[in-house]
């Protein structure tokens, strides 16, 4: 809560499932084919996002508040509102929502964002796996599908009791059944958690892809523009700048839904430019295939193809330096890049074939201006390692090595903080740098130090502070070893580690 550094809410997403963990006896399937509907409904409750009060009590010691009013749970069947352009569309209609304008649930919510008006932006991401179209012929055609990647099989089998997870055309049923429900989630969620009644909403004017977080930035005047990474090999950047400006006290959610939405360019002189995604512009006509506004949004990636993106390694996390404005994204990896000339071509934004490592770029707004439609780009850090004999795998750090950068967050003195995501069995890796940790990065001087590491397996993804800076919350995802128990009995489980200095001082001095 602001400006209480001894107690707030910690808004945690739950962006995928740990089977064995929910099933002490792992996931099943009857003889029929069918997946037990008690285990589907369980594995759709642990997804979505966690409110929960936290508070540092008499002794010292951190804890949840148990009984708190704000402790909330938004899962994989919770109504939420859709909103913006694509609201009531025809590709969002359904049999169980003829109007198109209310959806059950958010799935795989990756990373997050705050708004200035104190609300959390949740970032649906690889949501595509849970549904399967098993009609190939339908799926090669159906643009919506498989452009976002939807296969003719599904991750959990969900769909063998929960139709709506089938999108293989019905005609035989209104709006051909539940053809259109995977069209409903790939956006930003924004939900207000200090209103436990309040209803999640889908807010549309931002696009619809595979979303990593939402990285906010404001002039003094409350002009914004909002960044976010594609997550997948050979995919774009986006911005999206809202059609009127914040007002402290006034301006709540409804500033995301009238905006225009701005994929990047990034050109081989270091300019760059953001190119409208808007219907009638750019291309984006009924002619090429785009019907209307909501069309596409439903369909940014086709639009952004169709406007001459720059197809990028793999874009996650954004994050806005406080005292510049100046933009960081992080290209986790590409193992594809330079293996074919169309998208995955060499060029000097995207510089390494086979990108195993990454890199961060820094982005350069025109005038510091978040809603400028030009800007200058550099490569703020390649990683690697150097003592390997590939010289696309080498790298150019100044401090401690890492790979595959992936969380991204400026704290309120300027330290840019890196989190990685890699298989900590891959060779390249091993030699020098062993498991996914968490760094501190100078933005001047360009040195980067090491901070954390995790257990073997995790990913380390997400992490704010209270509002001193004198405690750190850092998240453990997906750990292989017996984490945080060491029995060497109890199963895995991914956590939020809460960090403090031992003189309760600042953390990072």
């Amino acid at each position: 809560m602001k400006d209480k550094p001894d107690r707030g809410l910690l808004a945690v997403n739950h962006e995928d499932l740990e089977p064995l963990t929910l099933h002490p006896s792992g996931p099943t399937i009857d003889s029929s084919g069918l997946r037990p509907l008690a285990e589907v409904r369980k594995e759709l409750a642990a997804l979505g996002v966690s409110i929960i009060e936290v508070r540092k009590n008499a002794a010292g010691a951190w804890e949840r508040v148990t009984d708190s009013p704000y402790g909330r749970r938004i899962t994989g069947t919770t109504p939420m509102d859709i909103t913006g352009p694509a609201a009531g569309h025809p590709s969002m209609r359904t049999l169980a929502d003829p109007e198109g304008r209310t959806v059950l649930g958010t799935l795989n919510n990756c990373a997050s964002g705050r708004t200035p008006w104190g609300t959390y932006l949740t970032c649906e991401e690889n949501f595509y796996n849970v549904f399967t179209n098993k009609d190939p012929t339908d799926l090669k055609a159906r643009r919506e599908h498989r452009r976002m990647g939807v296969k003719t099989t599904s991750s959990y089998a969900w769909e063998t009791v929960e139709e709506r997870f089938n999108v293989t055309p019905r005609l035989d049923l209104p709006e051909q059944g539940y053809v259109n429900e995977v069209n409903r989630f790939g956006w930003v969620v924004e939900i207000d958690p200090f209103d436990p009644l309040s209803v999640p909403k889908k807010r549309t004017a931002m696009g619809r892809f595979s979303h990593e977080n939402v990285a906010c930035s404001m002039t003094e005047d409350g002009r914004m523009g909002l960044y976010m990474g594609d997550d997948a090999r050979a995919e774009y950047i986006y911005k999206f700048v809202p059609r009127n400006q914040y007002q402290a006290g006034v301006t709540r959610g409804e500033l995301l839904d009238e905006g225009t939405l701005y994929v990047g360019v990034f050109n081989e002189d270091g300019s760059g430019e953001w190119v409208e995604l808007q219907h009638g512009r750019n291309g984006l006509t009924r002619v090429n295939g785009f019907k209307d506004q909501g069309d596409v949004l439903i369909n940014t990636r086709s639009a952004a193809d169709h406007v001459g993106a720059t197809p990028m390694d793999r874009p996650e996390w954004v994050a806005v330096n406080p005292f510049t404005r100046d933009v960081y994204v992080t290209l986790t990896n590409n193992s594809n890049r330079g293996l074919d000339p169309d998208r995955n071509a060499i060029n000097a934004a995207n510089p390494r074939p086979k990108n195993l490592f990454g890199h961060i770029m820094k982005i350069v707004e025109d005038a510091a201006d978040p809603t400028a439609k030009t800007f200058r780009w550099e490569i703020f850090v390649l990683a690697g390692d150097p003592s390997l004999e590939a010289s696309n795998l080498q790298g150019n750090i100044k401090g401690d090595l890492f790979g595959s950068p992936d969380g991204l967050w400026f704290d309120k003195f300027g330290r840019l903080w890196i989190q990685t995501d890699f298989d900590d069995s891959t060779p390249e890796y091993t030699k020098s740098i062993g498991l996914n940790m968490m760094l501190a990065a100078d933005p001047v001087g360009r040195e980067i130090r090491r901070f954390l590491v995790g257990p073997k397996g995790c990913e380390i993804t997400g992490v704010t502070s209270n509002p001193d800076s004198t405690v750190l919350f850092v998240n453990v995802q997906h750990p292989t070893l017996s984490y945080p128990a060491s029995d060497g009995v109890t199963r895995p489980r991914s956590t939020t580690v809460l960090i403090t200095r031992d003189d309760g001082g600042v953390i990072g001095t």
